[in-house]
């Protein structure tokens, strides 16, 4: 009776076995099927916010194109579809775009530390090379030319920048900031934040006003129309795979250089506030966020942002920007449309902001005195 037991024991383990292995293929299949977008490796690293880009590529004007435009798009599209280098120790690019000193290099010292292996940095001084108090910073300095505010020398330096930022393969993330920007979170916040999302935070919008549309010039067609003319906040978090892109785009870069500047036909076209934002909006609207993570407060309605004193850096404020979760618009036309949007991290909504300018030099003590406690997420 035992024996003829253990056989019966022996003769069902095998059955029991293939059908939890079955179950488990089951799955897999299904959670393929059902959420194939989902996928951390080709959804992060390779893709848009829906992963369509890898196979359904944007189509170009129906229009015929120039053959300086056929090959644009071609490049673009491939690229886009083009998996990027992978890196077993994915970094961020803090790039640095400024006149001389960097104000703030003690409070980045404070948030670099004890994260060396995850950050790289780059500094483009335009004015005056700088002296740098943190290590971090010394020997981060690239070749840099002058700079004019509203011309094309500023786009030419963010492309500098991600020109010397590439020839490292580990970095995945291109961080623009500038000289009086500030960090708003922990350094494993802004690793988190940025490294496992698959869009750029590209600023990105509509704006019908003379601020907007109104800079439009059309000797920029037939390459770029005025339906597709975007403006946005200069200050970007890019992804390797399209700041490639940038690096390989000459047809656009040259219209904006051409058609895109101050005083010009009596307007006042800026390219670093338009460039970025319709290039992307033409080649992979679903792969940008629409909105900085860099804040800067324009309530005050002049050309410049409000700038921040000692007197005014609080914790209150801080905090209170490190929670904004919405990204307002506002067109520059009569009507003043005001656009709100929640900011979504992977559909979920999260703080919009990883940092704020513009603060003063002067402000340096209060915000290492406050950074422990304003940064503790």
């Amino acid at each position: 009776m035992s024996g003829s037991r253990q056989q019966r024991a022996q003769s069902k383990r095998p059955i029991w076995i293939f059908f939890f292995v079955s179950l488990v293929i089951l799955f897999l299949i299904g959670a393929y099927v059902v959420f194939p977008s989902r996928s951390f490796a080709t959804c992060y690293f390779f893709s848009s916010k829906d992963c369509t880009m890898l196979v359904q590529p944007l189509s170009p004007p129906a229009r015929e194109l120039t053959d300086d435009e056929n090959m644009a798009w071609v490049v673009i599209n491939e690229l886009l579809k083009k998996p990027p280098v992978q890196s077993k120790n994915p970094k961020i690019a803090f790039m640095f775009l400024t006149p001389g000193a960097l104000p703030f290099e003690k409070l980045w010292e404070m948030f670099f530390q004890g994260h060396e292996d995850r950050f790289s940095v780059y500094v483009h001084a335009s004015s005056q090379k700088p002296v740098h108090v943190s290590h971090y910073f010394v020997g981060r300095d690239i070749h840099s030319e002058k700079v004019a505010w509203g011309k094309i020398s500023m786009l030419d330096a963010e492309r500098r920048l991600l020109a010397h930022a590439l020839r490292d393969p580990d970095n995945q993330q291109f961080l623009l900031l500038s000289d009086s920007c500030v960090p708003l979170h922990n350094f494993d916040y802004v690793y988190n934040y940025l490294m496992y999302t698959n869009v750029s935070y590209i600023d990105c919008f509509e704006d019908p006003g003379p601020h907007g549309n109104g800079r439009y010039s059309e000797r920029m067609l037939p390459e770029v129309e005025k339906k597709d003319f975007r403006k946005g906040a200069q200050w970007f978090s890019m992804k390797r795979q399209h700041a490639i892109i940038v690096m390989a785009d000459n047809l656009f870069y040259t219209k904006f250089k051409l058609y895109c500047k101050p005083n010009m036909d009596g307007r006042n076209c800026y390219t670093d506030e338009h460039y970025l934002p319709t290039l992307f909006h033409m080649f992979d609207p679903s792969g940008i966020a629409n909105w900085s993570v860099t804040h800067v407060d324009w309530s005050e309605g002049k050309w410049h942002p409000k700038a921040y004193r000692t007197q005014d850096v609080t914790f209150e404020l801080l905090k209170r920007i490190a929670s904004i979760d919405e990204s307002v618009h506002l067109t520059s036309n009569e009507k003043k449309k005001k656009t709100v949007q929640p900011c979504l991290w992977n559909g979920m909504k999260r703080p919009c902001y990883l940092f704020a300018r513009k603060f003063y030099p002067e402000t340096l003590d209060r915000l290492l005195y406050l950074f422990s406690n304003y940064t503790t997420v």
